[in-house]
Formats: C-alpha cells, structure tokens, sequence
C-alpha cells in the first residue's frame, strides 16, 4: 500500500485544482480518474453544450430574421457542427492532463473504492492519506420504464457523439439539459417533441419563466406534452416509439433522456470509511464539507451542491480555505446561474415566493422586454426583468432575468448582492443607452413610482 498527503477522488472543475494546488506546494497528491478527465463540464457538460448551441442558436436566429425584414436561408452542416464541438471538448481535456501533469500530480485512471478509513483502492493501485475529497459528480438518471433497456437512447453523457441530425426528436423531461439540447436539435433542423411529466417546463422556477420559454419553443416549431408519462418505449428499424399515459403514441428517431441526475457515488463503498450517504445516495456533508469521516471531504454535486460548475470551483476554494485554518462554509457565498435556451434565464438569489415563504418583509418589480428600448430595436420581445427586495432593509435578495443575453447581465445583481448593496445602488447608477443593461436601474426605477418605460417613444 502506497501512502500520499492527499487523494481526490475524481477530477471534476473542484477536484482539479485542489490536486494541483497541493502539488505544487510540495505535497503527494494522487487522483483518481474512471472516465476522461475534466469531469462532466469539460467533457460532456458545459464546454461542448455551450459549443453544440453556437451553432444552434446561429441557425436559430437567422431563421427568426424575417421580423427584421431579413429572410435566409438556412443550410446546417450537423457533421461540420459536431466535428467542432468535439474538437473543443478535446482540446479542454488536454488542458486538463497538462494541469495536473505540470503539477506532479499522479493520475490513477482506475474507478476508485474505499478499501478502509481514508484508504482508496484503483485497479491494482491502493493509497491511504489523511486527506480525502470526494469529487465524482453525477449521472443522468435511467427511469424504469419498460422496452427502455438495450435501446440506443441519448444522454447528455453519449448527445455529442451523433454524428447525423436526427429528423425526429423526442425529449424526455424540461429541465435545463433538456431544453438546451432538445431547442438546440430543433433550430439546428429536427422535429422536436418535449413529454412532460408536470404541467409546464422548467418547473423549479416561476410560472411566467415557464410561459416565457414555452411560447420560444413553440416559435422554433416544437411540441410540448404536459401531464403525460410514457409507459412503454419499443425500439425497431431505428425508430423509437412512445406509448404515453394519455393513449398518444410519438416516433422519433432519437429519444433524448434529461429528467433527472444521480450522484456517483454506488462503487465508492463509502462505508470501508465511514461516510454516509443519503437516502438518494449523495454523501451527507456538514457546512464545512466534512463527511462522517474525520479527514474525509465531498465537494461538487456528489455532495448535493447546486449542480453547476461554478459552484464545483468555489467549493474547491472555499474548502481550501477551510482545510487552511479559515472559518468558511459553503453557504457564505451568493450564487447564481443560468440557462442558456433562447431566450436564456439568467437567476440569482431568491424569488419572491422563497423570500416570503423565510418570513421577510419582501417586494418585487417586474419590467417587460417589450418596454426596453434595446430589446424593441433588436426583435427581442419575450422575457422580463425582475428583482426582489427586503422592504425592512432595501437589500437585493434576488434577480431573475429573461431575455437575450441575460446570463451575462444576471451579474450585476450577483456582484450587488455580494457586496450587501441596497437596490438605491443600482437606481442611482446611470447605464448606457440604448443597452439591455440601461433597463436594470429602470427597474429599480419602479420601488421609487418612476414607471418611465426604457423605451423613450412608448
């Protein structure tokens, strides 16, 4: 058996640079890897989504053109278009090897199990330290569902593999994967259909967020079933078929499965260690990312963190912090995130709802698109703009901003936020106009009576 100061279990956006910290301060660090390096983001995640939707959202927007007088047609080279997306993932993975590589960090590319306290078995390979973090991510969840098994159905996991467009598409559930591959497919030329379980998509966040996406879907020619559940899938000569729970029965020729993530966490056999897990099986951690395990940490979404890349790294340096002496917690942070459909959600904070449902004295206001100036001259006319306050202290507890570009804007509030400002700070502020950003102190413009649309004619 091998000993080292540290292992990593993983090698997800927090896990990576934790290794090459320690590595580079002198320690022994070892990683263990089961699959490609980087973790979901990098390989099938955030880096080649965001990539696939470059091109998605390209074709989406000139097909949408004609409402500015400008009418194209569209010719979409899937091939090329995934050729590139994989080119990128790849390149982001070897930027990973080379980070850890220049670091001196040793890689074990073996899936990894507890073989006792603080004691990891790869392969062939076993190392014991005082230091342990659980960094494994999660998985698309399989529903049982019969005639499912054995089919060739799409994961985020396997999506950027295809090689050709699919004609027909079928969804499987409206959360955030799912509307960003499945609209992406659609603006890219498939027939797209989205089975909802629930009465509207995105459902975690508010009513008018839905309604707003919804209406974009169907203006990319997309049908949405809500209330239904399939009860039966049967696959032949390369096409799906859905039975639903309504008696409807779809074909397509892909069936893309998004309704949910569990956590990688089955082949650990924590308990060698004595970590907990779960009744979902996600590793029980304290604000300090401690397990049940002295020495023995979790970060990212294997530990039931928002599951966004963003909050992988900031768990990392806010761990890193705390293994340093600092008196930190993974709650002492704002976060946010977003969407990226067209139109994109940009969100941080809480929601009316959330705040009042903490007993705070809380208000909200709301600005319509259609009233900002910028969003009339460029055809962007569907979404919102919102922002919720404590009425006791005038502070910013939350944003949620629909509308184009609006994971970018969202930061403003998160920085505000951050910094305890009151929403006076940002109604004082003077933005550019004409700007999609000129229309955030017009919003706050709304807590004080001034109800001047952005949009200087209306």
């Amino acid at each position: 058996m091998e000993t080292a100061d540290l292992i990593v279990i993983g090698s997800g956006q927090g896990g990576i640079p934790l290794a090459a910290d320690y590595a580079k301060a002198g320690r022994q660090v070892v990683v263990f890897e089961r699959d490609a390096l980087g973790g979901s983001c990098i390989n099938y995640g955030c880096t080649p989504s965001k990539a696939f939707l470059a091109a998605a959202h390209a074709a989406g927007r000139s097909r949408q053109a004609n409402k500015l007088g400008i009418h194209t047609q569209v010719d979409v080279d899937f091939s090329a278009v995934m050729t590139r997306v994989r080119g990128i993932r790849d390149r982001f993975n070897q930027g990973a090897h080379r980070r850890l590589e220049g670091a001196g960090v040793r890689v074990v590319c073996a899936e990894a199990s507890f073989s006792g306290e603080r004691t990891v078995t790869g392969g062939d390979v076993t190392v014991q330290a005082p230091l342990v973090v659980i960094n494994t991510g999660t998985s698309s969840f399989t529903p049982d569902i019969p005639g499912l098994a054995g089919t060739p159905y799409l994961t985020n996991r396997n999506f950027f593999e295809l090689k050709t467009l699919p004609s027909r598409l079928l969804v499987l559930g409206a959360g955030y994967i799912g509307l960003e591959l499945g609209q992406g497919l659609a603006r890219l030329g498939s027939q797209t259909h989205f089975i909802v379980r629930g009465d509207r998509v995105l459902g975690q966040e508010e009513p008018d967020v839905s309604a707003v996406l919804a209406d974009a879907l169907k203006q990319d020619g997309i049908e949405l079933h809500f209330q239904v559940n399939v009860e039966q899938v049967a696959y032949a000569n390369g096409v799906f078929t859905l039975t639903l729970s309504n008696g409807e029965h779809l074909e397509g020729d892909a069936l893309l499965l998004a309704i949910g993530r569990t956590p990688n966490t089955g082949a650990l056999n924590v308990a060698a260690s004595g970590v907990e897990l779960d009744e979902k099986g996600f590793v029980k951690i304290d604000d300090q990312f401690h397990t049940a395990c002295s020495g023995v940490y979790a970060i990212g979404d294997a530990a039931k963190q928002p599951a966004f890349t963003h909050v992988s790294w900031e768990d990392y340096r806010r761990l890193k912090a705390i293994l340093c002496g600092e008196s930190r917690t993974r709650h002492d942070r704002v976060l946010g995130y977003a969407v990226y459909t067209e139109p994109q959600v940009g969100r941080v904070g809480m929601t009316l709802e959330q705040a009042q449902k903490q007993g705070i004295n809380a208000r909200c206001v709301t600005l319509p698109m259609s009233q900002i100036a910028r969003a009339i001259e460029w055809g962007h006319d569907l979404g919102f703009y919102r922002m919720v306050i404590d009425q006791d202290t005038d502070k910013i507890l939350g944003a949620t901003l629909v509308g184009y570009e609006t994971a970018e804007l969202v930061h403003v509030f998160l920085s505000l936020m951050e910094a305890g400002a009151t929403w006076q700070l940002l109604e004082q502020s003077v933005h550019i106009h004409p700007t999609y950003g000129e229309a955030l102190p017009s919003l706050a413009r709304r807590l004080v009576g001034d109800d001047m649309p952005v949009c200087p004619n209306m």
